[in-house]
This record gives C-alpha cells, sequence and structure tokens, in this order.
C-alpha cells in the first residue's frame, strides 16, 4: 500500500509540474520537449531528487507514447497518400542513409572503436525521432503543410529500414553468425510486408470494424489495436513504431477523422511522459566526459539532416522556405538511436566501446533539445526576411548564355 502511494505522488507530483512548464513554455513561445527533458534528468538517475518508485510506470507511458504519436501521424494519411509518397522520396531516403549514417560510422572509426561499433553509432545517427518531430509539427501547426509529407515519407523509410537493420545489428552483436542474421532479416522483411498489404488492401475492411458514432466504443477499439498490432511487430522485432504509423494509415473516412479528435489528450499526455522518461534513464554524471565528442557529432549530422530535408523538398518543387522547414525538422535524434545504443550496452556476445552508450545519451539530448527550438527558425521575422532576399537575389541572376 506504501508502495502505491509513493507511486501516486511521484506521478502525481510529476504530471503536475509539466503542466506547469508546458503552460510556461508556450507562454515563452517555446516548444515543451526541452524542458520536459530537463525535468526527466532533474528527477532521475544521479539527478537532484530520483524519483524510484515511478520509473516503471514511465517506462510504460513512455512506449505508448511513442505508438501514440505514431498512429496519430498515420491517421493524418491515407494509403494511397503513403505508396505515392514513399515512391517519390525513395531517392530522398537513399540520400539520407549516406549523408547521416556515414557520419557516424566514421567517427567511430576514427576514435579507433572498432568496426561493429561503426556499424552501431551509424544507425545512431542516422535514424530521425518520428516522436519529437511528431511532437514538434503539431506544436508548430504544420501538420497540414506542403513539406509535412516529405518530412513523413522520410520518416517512413527510416522507420522501414529499421526494421531490418535492428534485426540485423541484434544478430552482429550476439555473435549469432550468417545463418542467423540471415533468418533474423527474413522474419523482418515478412512482418513489414503483411502489415503494409493488410494496411492498403484491407483498411477498409478494418474501418468498418469501429462506430464513429460511439466515442468510447471507437476509443477503446482504435487503442486497443493499435498496442496490439505494434506489440506484435515489436516480438517479431519489427519497429513498433511501424506498426501503429500503419494501423493510423489503415483506418480512413469518419473513423480516422473521430479517433484523431478522441485520442489527441491521449497523445499529449503519453508524449509528455516519453520525453520526461529520456531524461529519468539518463545520468548526468556521465555525460561531461564525452560531451565534447558528442557535441561535434551532433553539428555535423545535424547539418547534414537540414541538407537532407532541404535536397529532398527541393526535388518535389517546395519552394525555399518550405525547404528549410523540412531540413530543420528532421534533425531530432530519438527513440531508435536510444534502442540502437541500449542494444550495444546489453549485447554478451560482441565487445563494444564502452563510452558508446554515454556519447549517444549526450548526442540524442543535444539534438533533441537544440532541434524543436531550431525548427522554429523559418518562422521568425529575421529569417523570412533573410530567405525573401535570398530568393529576390535568385530572381535577379541573369539566365546563364545559350550558344
Amino acid at each position: 500500500m506504501h508502495d502505491q502511494t509513493v507511486l501516486l505522488v511521484e506521478v502525481g507530483a510529476l504530471l503536475l509540474g509539466l503542466g506547469l512548464l508546458g503552460r510556461l513554455s508556450r507562454r515563452i513561445g517555446l516548444s515543451p520537449i526541452p524542458l520536459y527533458l530537463l525535468a526527466g534528468l532533474a528527477f532521475g538517475h544521479g539527478g537532484i531528487l530520483p524519483l524510484s518508485a515511478s520509473e516503471e510506470f514511465f517506462a510504460v507511458g513512455a512506449e505508448i507514447g511513442v505508438i501514440l504519436l505514431l498512429v496519430m501521424l498515420g491517421l493524418e494519411y491515407s494509403a494511397s497518400e503513403l505508396v505515392g509518397n514513399l515512391r517519390s522520396a525513395a531517392p530522398a531516403g537513399l540520400i539520407d542513409g549516406l549523408l547521416n549514417a556515414l557520419p557516424g560510422a566514421a567517427f567511430a572509426l576514427l576514435l579507433g572503436w572498432g568496426w561493429l561499433s561503426a556499424v552501431v553509432l551509424a544507425g545512431i545517427t542516422w535514424v530521425s525521432s518520428s516522436g519529437v518531430i511528431a511532437k514538434v509539427l503539431a506544436d508548430l501547426g504544420r501538420l497540414g503543410n506542403r513539406e509535412t509529407p516529405v518530412i513523413l515519407s522520410i520518416l517512413v523509410i527510416e522507420d522501414l529500414a529499421m526494421a531490418l537493420y535492428l534485426p540485423l545489428v541484434t544478430a552482429l552483436l550476439a555473435g549469432i553468425g550468417l545463418f542467423g542474421g540471415a533468418q533474423a532479416l527474413a522474419i523482418a522483411v515478412a512482418t513489414v510486408i503483411v502489415v503494409l498489404v493488410v494496411a492498403i488492401k484491407y483498411g477498409h475492411v478494418i474501418s468498418r470494424m469501429f462506430a464513429p458514432q460511439d466515442p468510447e466504443a471507437l476509443l477503446l477499439g482504435v487503442l486497443g489495436l493499435t498496442l496490439l498490432v505494434a506489440g506484435l511487430a515489436a516480438g517479431l522485432k519489427v519497429s513498433a513504431a511501424v506498426g501503429a504509423f500503419l494501423v493510423g494509415i489503415a483506418l480512413s473516412g469518419p473513423v480516422a477523422h473521430h479517433a484523431t479528435e478522441l485520442l489527441s489528450p491521449l497523445r499529449d499526455l503519453f508524449a509528455a511522459v516519453f520525453f520526461v522518461f529520456f531524461g529519468l534513464a539518463t545520468d548526468p554524471a556521465d555525460m561531461p566526459p564525452v560531451l565534447l565528442p558528442a557535441l561535434g557529432l551532433a553539428v555535423v549530422t545535424m547539418g547534414t539532416k537540414v541538407l537532407t530535408g532541404y535536397l529532398a523538398a527541393r526535388r518535389v518543387g517546395i519552394a525555399l522556405p518550405g525547404r528549410w522547414r523540412t531540413g530543420l525538422a528532421l534533425m531530432p535524434r530519438g527513440e531508435f538511436s536510444i534502442v540502437i545504443a541500449g542494444l550495444a550496452v546489453t549485447s554478451t556476445g560482441a565487445a563494444i566501446e564502452p563510452q558508446l552508450a554515454p556519447l549517444a545519451t549526450a548526442y540524442v539530448l543535444i539534438t533533441v533539445v537544440s532541434g524543436p527550438m531550431l525548427a522554429r527558425l523559418p518562422d521568425m521575422r529575421w529569417f523570412k526576411d533573410w530567405l525573401r532576399r535570398k530568393a529576390q537575389a535568385s530572381a535577379l541572376k541573369p539566365a546563364p548564355a545559350v550558344d
């Protein structure tokens, strides 16, 4: 009984504090994400006042938070839009992998950490945080912007790539050999294909399972289906985020519209829990020795993400402000980077550089704190004026001579 009392006090006090921080952030025109993370650091391992009784609650809530962020993103788009966006964004996905995975691998090799650590760090620097970016786009009111499908397509390609990368890297870390790695990869590929086909071909059948005019049944049904599919996907070593996103894609019409309204408050609650848990699980004392290397890596790979988004948006004809919004929105790394680092730390079959985990944590925190703030740059007057001058200068340039 005492443990339950402590749990209620810790959760209640932290949620109340998050509510006040969220209100403060909106008064000063800042995304609440950095404040949520700092709150987690303050009350996590090595923080000012560690909260132990509620750690398990926040761990489960954090997983639900990512799942809800992704299903809500999926509800914004239809299956046909997804397929079209994935086809058009395939080259951007390739550029994204090259520009953002290679710096991580090169960084590990330069430090002498070996090829396996290089493979792990490549994944950490490659994948943007779908959860953080979904929250930023919602906070900034950009879900309906023309560049948002481009951002979404890159995120989906990354998540699908992770569905293949994670089983492979798990096999490498476990040292189970080529056959074990190939088997894990085959299961992941088959699972992704099955879920995609069901979402695209039979989405209308799934939507008929729910009654949009009954809010209680709709909320329970959609939430239950989302968690079920996400759990099955995770159990098959495929991203739970991919499963949740495809559930959102599969639902359509009035069901999708009403589900969005019903799930929005839950998304906001558990998204805040996700960001707090990220801070709670981090010991600030581990980060100072690797802070400078992490900062250097973050500066380089945040720049490559901006370039990735800029090129992807330009390729589909989006104007200059939208290109910058795309690139700046893609900078935060998050849940996948931490999962990859966690796999490396807990592996028993292969030796991994001990500094990799604290470096990954510091790196992710730098990108998650600075990314949402930098994503606001295109909305600032001085940035808009700079873009306007740049566009005018470009329009005044004489056309090249033709022989």
